[in-house]
């Protein structure tokens, strides 16, 4: 699983009926300290997310599993909203003498 950055959304008034009622947002990849790691993208909408909110996204043939229908074909979906982020504080190794 991965997180990213929602940065817009797509919209389009003709579609196959698969995918009626699913929205498209462009996401961009970030990275624990909430950076950007990579070129923004677009994935379907399983969860109902705002522009501007962190979210959990899965890729590959995971992707379609979050849809009402797994045939869907999708090669992203966002399968949920970041609350917050804790990152534990690294161990640094103290130096032999």
């Amino acid at each position: 699983m991965n997180i990213a950055r929602v940065i817009g959304k797509v919209w389009a008034t003709i579609k196959d009926e698969k995918y009626v009622g699913i929205r498209l947002r462009v996401i961009e990849p970030i990275d624990e300290h909430l950076r950007p790691t990579g070129e923004p993208f677009i994935a379907a909408d399983g969860v109902g997310v705002g522009e501007g909110e962190i979210v959990f996204y899965e890729t590959a043939r995971e992707a379609p599993m979050a849809m009402p229908d797994p045939e869907t074909a999708v090669d992203a979906s966002i399968v949920g909203i970041v609350d917050r982020v804790d990152l534990r504080p690294r161990f640094q190794r103290e130096e032999p003498k």
